[in-house]
């Protein structure tokens, strides 16, 4: 459910990529950053990525954003952005793999069932 190795560190790049292109779209299009609140809105979902908590709804959270901002702009920087949204797709598909938060908190537990006697 979590990988490590590889795949854990390839994880971890595609959820950094994600959130970097969020910060990015957002830092680049100031107009519609227009409040601290807003900018609270781009920075939330790309911290949530880059630590690993709460994967899969910080970025669709961040689909959500970034379609937004693709349909505010009007179709500037169109491929840049629908590029960003199948990043975050996938990382919100595959999860946040063994280096995040999410796999410390939820990862798996050894269970011990009790003999009958």
């Amino acid at each position: 459910m979590f990988p490590a190795g590889r795949a854990g560190v390839a994880l971890l790049l595609l959820r950094v990529a994600a959130a970097t292109t969020l910060i990015v779209d957002g830092t680049a299009n100031w107009a519609s950053v227009t409040s601290l609140w807003i900018l609270i809105v781009f920075l939330l979902p790309a911290f949530s990525l880059v630590v690993g908590l709460f994967t899969p709804y910080g970025s669709m959270l961040c689909c959500l954003i970034q379609f937004v901002v693709l349909l505010k702009t009007g179709g500037n920087n169109s491929f840049h952005l629908a590029m960003s949204i199948l990043n975050s797709g996938a990382v919100a598909l595959l999860g946040p793999g063994a280096y995040s938060v999410d796999a410390r908190l939820f990862g798996r537990q050894l269970l011990s069932i009790p003999s009958r006697k």
